[in-house]
Order: C-alpha cells, then sequence, then structure tokens
C-alpha cells in the first residue's frame, strides 16, 4: 500500500534532518517490520500449536544414534534425531525428546511418558510379547570385535572358553547364550571396547552400527568374522496405539518410497547390503558418509591445554550444574523427608502400643533389606498398575526419602538409647508429661549424639541420587555420562564431577560441624 506524504502546511514539505530518512520512507520501514514481526510471531504461534509426538531414548547410548552434538553440548544429534524429524514432517507433528534410560524405554511406555520408544530397540518376540513395533526402519547384523594382533579369534565358533563382552538385554546377548556362551554384561557401551583395548576382555559381539562409531575408531580394536545374525530396529509403542502404529509405518513407507531414508544412513555411513535386500533398494551408494566423517573428525580432533581448559570451563560446567542444581534439589528434600518419617518411626518403636511397634521394625527391616534401585522401579514403573502415576521428581524423592527414613530410624533410635533412663524419671518427676520429656529433655540430647551419622547419610544420599536416572530423572551423573559417552572424555569429566559432588556436600558438612560444637558447649573452648 503506498503511504501518503505528510505535510506540516499546505504545498509546504518538511525536509527532513541530515542522516534522518525521509517520514515515508521510516514509514514504510516501520510497516515492513510490523509485517515481519506478525509474520514470525504467526510461525511461532504455529509452531507452538503443532501436535507433539513425545518420543524416548536415552542419549547416553551415543553415536550413532543420540548422542550430545560435540560443538554444542546442549543440543542432540544422530541418525534416531534426524529419522524423527523426518518422521514428525511426515505426520504433521512435532518430535519432542525424553531422556530416558535404555532399560525403562519399555516400562516408560506402559507409564505412557510418551508415545514412541526409538533408541536401536531391536525387534525380538520378546519385546513383541510386551509392546508393539512399527515395520523396521533400520536392518543390520551383529560385528565380533577383538583387539588389534589377534589371531585365535576369528568367528563367534573361535569364542569358547574366552571372556567376550555385550551390551546388558542386545540381541547379542541372546545369540552368545544360545551358543553356550555366557558374556559378560555391560550397561554402557564405551567401556565394553575400552576392556577389549585394556586386555580384560577377549572379544566383543555387539550390533555393527555402535562397532563401527564407538569400537573401530579405537587403535587397538579390529573387526573379524562375517557378519553374525540378522537384526531390525522398530520404533516402540504401547499396543492399543494402533492408530500411531498405522501413522508410523505409512509415514516410513513415504520416506523409503522418496529416497530420504536411504540418504539418511548413507549420511551415517551405515548403509549395508541387508538393507538394501530388505529394501529391493540395489543402487549404488550415491551420498558420501557425511555425518560418519563428521564424527570422526570431531573424535580425533586434538586440542591444546587451553583449549580443552575452556571447553571444561564454558561447554561442560554450565550443562554439570544444571545437574548439581537437580541433585541438590533431591538430596535436601529427600532428607528432609528421611528425618521427619525416621524420628516418627524411632518414637514408634520406642514408645509406641504394640502395633506401631511391629509395622515400625517391619518398615525398617523391608526398606534397608532392598536395594534403593528396585524400590525407585516399583515406585515409578510398578504403581501405575494400580492407578498411581508419581511423575519423576516424586518418585525420586519419595524412593530416597522413604529408603533413608529407616536409616534415620535406627540412628534416631541409638541417639535416644544413649540417653540414660534416669533422665526420663527425673523429667517426669519434675511434672513433665511423657510428651514434654520427649521434647524437652530427651530428643535434645539424642540430637546431639546422631548429628554424626545423619551428616554422613546426607552425603550418602547426594551419591545416591545417581540412581534416579532410571527414571527419567536427568542429575549430575546422568549428565557426566551423557558427556563423556560423547567425548569420550571419561578422566576430566569425572573429576569434575566429583569435585562438584564434594562441593555440594562441603557446606552441609561445616553446618553440620558448627551445629555439632553448639549443641556441646563444652567443645566450644
Amino acid at each position: 500500500m503506498k503511504i501518503p506524504t505528510i505535510y506540516l502546511a499546505p504545498n509546504v514539505q518538511r525536509s527532513p534532518p541530515r542522516g534522518e530518512l525521509p517520514r515515508p520512507a521510516r514509514l514504510r520501514g516501520v510497516a515492513r517490520w510490523a509485517v515481519l514481526l506478525l509474520t514470525v510471531a504467526s510461525a511461532t504461534v504455529s509452531a507452538s500449536s503443532m501436535p507433539i509426538l513425545r518420543w524416548a531414548g536415552d542419549s547416553e547410548g551415543g553415536a550413532p544414534f543420540i548422542y550430545q552434538d560435540p560443538a554444542d553440548p546442549s543440543k542432540l544429534v544422530g541418525a534416531e534425531v534426524e529419522l524423527m524429524d523426518l518422521v514428525g514432517a511426515q505426520l504433521g507433528l512435532k518430535p519432542v525428546f525424553v531422556q530416558n534410560q535404555w532399560e525403562g524405554l519399555i516400562p516408560g511406555l506402559d507409564r505412557g511418558d510418551y508415545q514412541v520408544a526409538v533408541n536401536a530397540i531391536e525387534i525380538t518376540p520378546e519385546r513383541q510379547r510386551q509392546v508393539a513395533f512399527s515395520q523396521p526402519y533400520f536392518v543390520t547384523y551383529e560385528q565380533l570385535a577383538v583387539r588389534r594382533g589377534e589371531t585365535a579369534i576369528n568367528a563367534v565358533e573361535d569364542l569358547k572358553g574366552k571372556k567376550v563382552g555385550t551390551y546388558k538385554g542386545a540381541l547379542a546377548q541372546e545369540i552368545l547364550e544360545e551358543r553356550g556362551l555366557k558374556p559378560l554384561l555391560y550397561e554402557d557401551i564405551d567401556p565394553l571396547y575400552r576392556d577389549l583395548g585394556f586386555g580384560r576382555l577377549d572379544a566383543v559381539l555387539l550390533d555393527q552400527p555402535i562397532a563401527l562409531y564407538v569400537g573401530k575408531p579405537l587403535p587397538d580394536v579390529k573387526f573379524v568374522g562375517d557378519p553374525v545374525g540378522q537384526l531390525a530396529y522398530g520404533m516402540a509403542l504401547r499396543k492399543q496405539d494402533g492408530a500411531l502404529r498405522a501413522r508410523l509405518d505409512q509415514a516410513l513407507d513415504r520416506l523409503r518410497a522418496s529416497g530420504q531414508l536411504r540418504k539418511l544412513w548413507e549420511r551415517w555411513g551405515l548403509w549395508n547390503p541387508l538393507l538394501a535386500a530388505q529394501w529391493h533398494d540395489h543402487r549404488n551408494t550415491s551420498d558420501e558418509p557425511v555425518a560418519w566423517e563428521q564424527y570422526l573428525a570431531a573424535r580425533g580432533a586434538t586440542e591444546t591445554l587451553g583449549q580443552r581448559l575452556q571447553r571444561y570451563v564454558f561447554k561442560f560446567t554450565p550443562l554439570l550444574l544444571q545437574g548439581a542444581w537437580v541433585t541438590l534439589q533431591l538430596s535436601v528434600t529427600g532428607m528432609s523427608l528421611a528425618i521427619v518419617l525416621g524420628l516418627a518411626l524411632a518414637l514408634a518403636r520406642l514408645y509406641g502400643p504394640w502395633p506401631l511397634r511391629w509395622l515400625s521394625v517391619a518398615y525398617v527391616e523391608l526398606f534397608r533389606g532392598t536395594p534403593l534401585l528396585i524400590q525407585l522401579f516399583i515406585l515409578f514403573y510398578g504403581l501405575p498398575h494400580f492407578g498411581i502415576r508419581l511423575t519423576p521428581v516424586i518418585a525420586a524423592i519419595l524412593g530416597l526419602g522413604l529408603n533413608y527414613a529407616a536409616y534415620e530410624a535406627e540412628n534416631y533410635r541409638a541417639g535416644l538409647l544413649a540417653v540414660p533412663k534416669g533422665q526420663m524419671e527425673a523429667a517426669l518427676a519434675l511434672g513433665m508429661s511423657r510428651a514434654q520429656s520427649l521434647r524437652h529433655v530427651l530428643l535434645p540430647q539424642a540430637v546431639r549424639a546422631v548429628l554424626p551419622p545423619v551428616t554422613n547419610d546426607f552425603i550418602s544420599i547426594l551419591k545416591d541420587s545417581s540412581l534416579v536416572s532410571v527414571i527419567t530423572m536427568v542429575e549430575l551423573t546422568k549428565v557426566y555420562g551423557e558427556l563423556a559417552a560423547t567425548y569420550y572424555d571419561w578422566l576430566g569429566l569425572g573429576l569434575l564431577t566429583a569435585l562438584l559432588y564434594f562441593l555440594i556436600g562441603l557446606p552441609f558438612v561445616w553446618l553440620a560441624r558448627r551445629l555439632e560444637t553448639r549443641l556441646h558447649p563444652e567443645r566450644q573452648a
């Protein structure tokens, strides 16, 4: 639209000051900016209103599927990240990633925490009895790896009597066990090939893409033998989500027909004869493995000490601090619950009627005698079967608090029993009630006695909070694992993470010592 010239007086036009645009030009500029802002706003609104496809994976598994971008650790990259972007575009859905431990991906589906699990999940009869799968989006095989210089092992048949490792729950575990072998099971990928290079293992059998990205770049590892077996990856979803499954299959069909799916696997250097046979696509490879080459360049890049320190300070520390903040919140809240509940349990056991005494003893023995990890699984994945769905934060706090309450109950019981019986008798003789005697005479003395073990338990709960990563919580140890899986820097990152744990607990230790000194006047001198 043409904007008319504005006059100050009839037939008299004001000249603009030097360096200033004429008003018509300024107005046209304002109009353009307004249109641009409206366009951006409308695009933002439409993007935010786009339906969401929540999909889960474990970024600690590393390349090539899901891992943190070496250039920007706050972003996720990987073949499956790109796959879900393509699928989301086909379905008109916005993919939203949900972090979960690999072992908890299928239980998380049952809880309804996300709609799809995509993380190199092999389609097996056992898993098909639990969940539904889309059609395979990738087909591959198992690759045998040995130390460079090894000549006695050239096939799976040569593994008898050897120490062979694989990932816990992978199809390779079933293949080895079916052949009468007892593999050593690992919960992380990188240590598998590291231990192979160190001589702790004689061989590793694992999915070819993982072996290619994690094992092959190591100088002490080589591949031997023919491809072992055949496995297919599928998108896992609940059995009742049949409509979503049909839409996923249609999206994969369109991506395969258009050649986008092949281009994806070629970019990551993962196109193989099994895929060609599965999809009846025997054309020569046309695209260069750009993503694979970029990965190798990032992994093999050499850094000066200054560059490495800069990466620790500006890239790693902010992410680790975010995880440390989650750890601190969970630990403080969980310990507060443990202290209150533990005190109630101790009082019930010592001074309550026999039913409460029995229940207190049963609680302590049950929670102290079972692993915290099992308790977290029951709270988060077990209770939904009874209609109780706890959020990850609530489940983590309850798990830590209920478990440590058993230990705190024993601390307080020991502290109360350490107070001479004459103290209670003297308080009652002075006319105090039993409750007043406990509150004003026995408890203050018991608190002084139990302060050191309670402080020790708080330091323990800080470290045990790392277990909550199994229920989708990303705390300090989980952030460390994700970063280490991306940069293969277990030592430097490990030292930095250990330092953060130490610094988190140090102020509480200092405060406990100050409080202990105040409660013991004879020590103030």
